[in-house]
C-alpha cells in the first residue's frame, strides 16, 4: 500500500505557482524552500517541485513539436521550412526535423517512440 502511495504521488507533481514578483526578485528565494528546516520536508517538497519541472518540461515540450508541426505543415500558405522553424526556436536543422515529426505524431495521437 505505500508503494501504491508513492506512485500516485509521483505521478501527480506538485503545481507550479507564480512567485510573487518581490520573492522572485530575492535570488536566495526559491519557491519558499529555504524557509523550510526540517531537512525530511526539504528534500519531500524539493522532490515534488523536481517532479513538476519535468512534467511541465515534458508538456512544454509536447506544444513546442505540436507548433513545428502545424508551421511545417504544407497545406499552409504561410508554411515554414524546417530550418525557418529551427532559427525561430534555437534548435538545429535535424533537431527542428525530428521535432517536426514528433508533432506530427502527436497531432495523429500516436505514441512516442
Amino acid at each position: 500500500m505505500a508503494e501504491t502511495e508513492r506512485t500516485e504521488r509521483r505521478l501527480r507533481p506538485a503545481p507550479l505557482l507564480f512567485e510573487p514578483a518581490d520573492a522572485a526578485a530575492d535570488p536566495e528565494h526559491f519557491f519558499d524552500l529555504e524557509s523550510i528546516e526540517d531537512p525530511k520536508e526539504l528534500l519531500a517538497r524539493a522532490t515534488e517541485l523536481t517532479h513538476a519541472f519535468r512534467a511541465a518540461t515534458d508538456r512544454a515540450v509536447e506544444f513546442q513539436a505540436v507548433a513545428a508541426a502545424q508551421l511545417a505543415d504544407p497545406k499552409r500558405f504561410d508554411r515554414l521550412l524546417v530550418g525557418d522553424i529551427a532559427e525561430r526556436a534555437g534548435w538545429t536543422e535535424d533537431y527542428a526535423a525530428k521535432m517536426v515529426e514528433f508533432g506530427r505524431g502527436l497531432l495523429r495521437d500516436e505514441p512516442a517512440k
